[in-house]
């Protein structure tokens, strides 16, 4: 049985807006991924450009079923390790309108049953599925509200045959990207930020009679802006990520073992030095809660490094 799909996102000048694809964190399947997270210092401000890496790790290995732990015996698969390296950039043409891309490379190794008790490993890394992204922030003057649009590609592998659709690094699936963001202050001295992002992604055509899950990506956080030591700025942030996907469907899917909703919470801290930014996270899961079976990871980890130009 396999397992439902990350949290999968893009990043908005180094920061991500949440994108659905995977970009999920503690369940992965159908192109798993990871969810991107950010600060509001590192939205778009005006004109201009950034690139990013990114690099986050996950280690699936506890069966869960409903709200709780399951036995191990209910799941053929016993363990998914994913590192994912993500390219990106983002360029910001005014202060209305932007457009930004990733291209995302996966390292898996999966750990299955193949029957009759027998475990076996397969390992496998390849180009994901890339993104083509829209931004317009023309709401207000700040640019503290913006929306996203665009589409997800089926470029990355999804025909590797020891894994099945749902573990595949690429979904094979043409997905529609709509999203948005807002961020401010709570104090007049810009001390407490806080910032908003939220994303929606269904599959437009599919392949392979395979058909993922749409997904829903929510994001709340709090940062801390007044840690400035000498050249280097200190930010920690602190996030609440919520997120929903739906059963996949397709003669190949596996309605019964993909789907969930779950609650994340991410502690992280920024750093910035003129025009390059780090950025890691940790993100543990407070509820989840997974249709039948699948494999979940207890804790992810994620670091971001970004260059303004």
């Amino acid at each position: 049985m396999r397992v439902s799909t990350l949290l999968k996102s893009f990043a908005l000048a180094g920061v991500a807006l949440a994108v659905a694809v995977p970009t999920n964190v503690f369940a992965c399947a159908c192109g798993c991924a990871v969810f991107d997270v950010g600060t509001s210092t590192l939205l778009p401000s005006g004109p201009g450009g950034t690139l990013y890496f990114q690099y986050a790790f996950l280690d699936q290995t506890q069966n869960w079923s409903g709200n709780a732990r399951a036995p191990a015996s209910g799941n053929s698969d016993k363990e998914i390790r994913s590192s994912f390296y993500d390219l990106g950039g983002q360029y910001m043409f005014n202060d209305d309108w932007g457009v930004m891309g990733e291209v995302p490379v996966t390292n898996r190794m999966l750990r299955t049953d193949t029957g009759g008790g027998n475990i076996a490993a397969f390992s496998h890394a390849s180009f994901g599925d890339a993104k083509l992204m829209g931004v317009y922030s023309g709401f207000s003057p700040d640019m503290s509200s913006g929306l996203i649009f665009g589409v997800k590609l089926p470029t990355g592998d999804a025909t590797y045959p020891n894994f099945d659709p749902d573990t595949e690094i690429g979904s094979g699936s043409t997905d529609v990207i709509l999203g948005g963001y807002h961020s401010g202050a709570f104090t007049n001295d810009q001390a407490f930020l806080y910032f908003l992002q939220g994303v929606w992604q269904h599959e437009v055509a599919i392949q392979n009679s395979y058909r993922p899950g749409y997904e829903v990506e929510l994001a709340a956080g709090v940062s801390y802006n007044k840690l400035d030591h000498g050249a280097l700025d200190f930010t920690p942030i602190l996030q609440m990520l919520v997120s929903e996907r739906g059963r996949d469907g397709g003669a190949a899917g596996n309605p019964q073992n993909t789907g969930y909703s779950r609650l994340l919470v991410a502690p992280g801290v920024a750093i910035g030095r003129d025009a390059w930014k780090l950025y890691a996270d940790v993100e543990v899961p407070v509820y989840q809660h997974m249709n039948g079976n699948q494999l979940i990871a207890p804790v992810a980890v994620k670091f971001i490094a970004s260059y303004n130009f």
